[in-house]
């Protein structure tokens, strides 16, 4: 069924408003995929935070014009699949890779991230990425090791002192 003008334009507005606040983006070949195994991607997809739709070429190429997601225009061929990381960057990487390892003919072909267009090899370097929550913890973490260290060093010197004095202690009551 044909879209009309007006179902074209909404179509392109959507997608561009979407990738307008998206983290990253990817383009997957979806061919041979059951309507089931398609809307299982959805339902994961949206708890993940992702935004996925089937869109036309064409009208993908409007909806990215204007986005730091124009990378992707000249390398959209075929039918694919365009889906946008909203929560994280890994996000879509991630869905993306544990749906490509139960389904073989899901394959990614396009990655965008920040303005740059990436190998299809590299989805599972983005899908390590941590997720903004990890990330203040690894920071955290990070921030909080020298002032442990400090204190735990700062802590050693009473504390040798107090295992020398037992030591004696202890030397003394067996003499």
């Amino acid at each position: 069924m044909a879209l009309t003008f007006a179902q074209k334009e909404t179509v392109v507005a959507e997608v561009a408003e979407v990738a307008k606040t998206a983290y990253s983006a990817i383009g997957a070949e979806y061919r041979g995929l059951t309507v089931e195994e398609m809307t299982a991607l959805r339902v994961e997809a949206r708890k993940a935070g992702v935004y996925v739709r089937v869109v036309k070429n064409t009208l993908a190429k409007r909806a990215l014009a204007d986005t730091e997601f124009a990378c992707m225009s000249d390398a959209l061929r075929g039918p694919l699949l365009l889906a946008f990381g909203r929560e994280d960057p890994g996000s879509v990487a991630r869905i993306a890779e544990s749906f490509a390892k139960e389904h073989d003919k899901f394959q990614v072909k396009l990655i965008a991230i920040s303005g740059k267009l990436l190998e299809p090899a590299q989805l599972s370097t983005l899908a390590k990425m941590p997720t903004y929550d990890e990330a203040i913890s690894l920071l955290m973490a990070v921030m909080k090791a020298p002032v442990q260290k400090l204190a735990a060093t700062i802590n050693e010197v009473p504390g040798k002192l107090v295992r020398t004095l037992a030591a004696v202690r202890d030397a003394k009551e067996a003499a």
